[in-house]
């Protein structure tokens, strides 16, 4: 593939558009198919730009001879219109795949640092994404977090910027399935546990086999930050292999007990209050300085610390960034007390995992909000934290039978609703001072809301007119 050839993109969400002006931006011919109605902002900023497009369904008899197609993640692999390009002997990538082709075709050399995992994803990228920029690194904090990789290199190619001095990427399991060379130096990997298992086949391996795809094109050269705790990550070490330079990290056991090669991070064998990472030097840093607090985000700064490391930034700075970062949106994001009751937004809460680590940190008695479109969602191990911190479930979607069958017995009351406004009402109407109303819904948002953002801005926007 060259920077010119033409490509062919199924998909108007962010991804698509983004993949539509870098080939644009590169003098390359571009076409938009998208299946839905030509009513959102993708299509309109597509016409605006002047780039040709179809809507209201694929029309695969007027695509040519493109060779290259760049799917959304939002489309399944097994989807007909896959097949059929697949059939026509097209190539099927992803925008990440297409982004990083462009990236070293441009000869753009600087450090990629790609973070994926069912949970703690958006923190982690951000959180390397505020280090680099605080020790004055011109970055590009790209990918799932919000705006596309393809984008962002269309922006630097419109200007003749050059390179970013660093991209950090968040890629999703299903942004990985299209990829092919996608190299990242720095490859973090932070968990597999199950998330999205209706899009699998309902199987774990195959998650976690999309999952490993970060490391599948890395060299010796580059790195890789994993979680030593990890199961399913160990399976996949053990079973697939990878050729970076291994990174094990563990917010749970010592450094002595996880290093490899000289090299990893734990807490520290003296004093559990600080965490140690090893890599050619020691680095330290005292757990309760960090700024954002919890199991999960101990091992999200730990992993954000060991890309520092890798990347060769002062320790200091470092230790500067994990004190003054002040979290993500929507994750376990403190939105207001009122009369005493806590109302905390946790909306990018999308899989049991998250909640378990949600519902770790809360303050008990818990009035948890949960619901969505269900994922292939194993409650059980929920089932101990429920009991033992949650007062009263409040159900906020369309079918909400699989949470009551899975908690009713467990809780004090259960109720269902049918918006962000029904819920924070219910709430606070069952809530009592030093009470915690949690929103961390353990389930995609698509029934009621168009994403998890905006579902935890109408859940704020709710709180804040009680």
């Amino acid at each position: 593939m060259t920077l010119t050839d033409p490509i062919l993109i199924l998909g108007a969400g962010e991804s698509g558009v983004g993949s539509a002006l870098l080939a644009q931006s590169l003098g390359a011919r571009a076409f938009v198919s998208d299946a839905g109605e030509g009513k959102g902002p993708g299509v309109a900023e597509l016409e605006a730009a002047g780039i040709a497009h179809e809507v209201c369904g694929h029309q695969p008899n007027g695509w040519g001879d493109t060779t290259v197609v760049v799917k959304s993640p939002g489309i399944p692999d097994n989807a007909p219109v896959v097949q059929t390009c697949r059939d026509q002997g097209r190539e099927v990538i992803s925008e990440i795949e297409y982004a990083s082709r462009v990236h070293k075709a441009l000869g753009h050399t600087t450090p990629v640092v790609a973070v994926t995992g069912a949970n703690g994803k958006t923190t982690t990228t951000s959180m390397i994404d505020h280090m680099l920029r605080h020790e004055g690194w011109d970055t590009d904090c790209v990918g799932n977090i919000g705006t596309s990789w393809a984008r962002r290199l269309s922006e630097r190619v419109a200007r003749d910027e050059g390179a970013a001095e660093a991209t950090v990427i968040e890629v999703s399991s299903f942004q990985l399935d299209g990829t092919r060379t996608f190299r990242p130096n720095v490859g973090v990997l932070l968990n597999i546990t199950p998330d999205h298992l209706d899009r699998y086949g309902y199987e774990m391996a195959n998650y976690a086999a999309s999952k490993w795809r970060i490391t599948a094109s890395q060299t010796e050269a580059d790195h890789l930050i994993y979680n030593a705790d990890c199961e399913w990550t160990q399976r996949m070490l053990d079973q697939r292999g990878t050729s970076a330079q291994l990174l094990p990290v563990s917010a749970e056991r010592t450094l002595d007990e996880v290093m490899r090669d000289g090299h990893g991070g734990g807490l520290d064998p003296q004093d559990n209050s600080q965490f140690i990472l090893q890599h050619f030097n020691s680095f330290t840093m005292t757990i309760q300085k960090l700024a954002v607090q919890g199991k999960h985000n101990l091992f999200n700064s730990m992993a954000a610390s060991m890309s520092g490391r890798v990347l060769d930034l002062r320790k200091e700075g470092i230790r500067e960034s994990l004190q003054t970062f002040e979290g993500v949106e929507h994750r376990l994001e403190f939105v207001q007390e009122v009369n005493g009751i806590m109302f905390i937004n946790d909306s990018k809460a999308t899989n049991v995992n998250s909640v378990w680590y949600a519902l770790e940190c809360a303050n008990a008695p818990v009035i948890w909000i949960a619901g969505g479109i269900d994922k292939g969602n194993d409650y059980s191990t929920l089932l101990p934290l429920v009991r033992d911190k949650v007062k009263h479930l409040i159900c906020m979607g369309k079918n909400n039978a699989k949470l009551h069958a899975a908690f009713d017995d467990l809780v004090e009351s259960s109720w269902d609703v049918s918006s962000a406004e029904e819920a924070v009402a219910k709430a606070y109407e069952l809530g009592l001072p030093g009470e915690t109303a949690l929103l961390s819904p353990a389930c995609a948002s698509f029934d009621l809301f168009g994403s998890y953002e905006q579902r935890g801005r109408a859940f704020k926007a709710a709180v804040r007119q009680l």
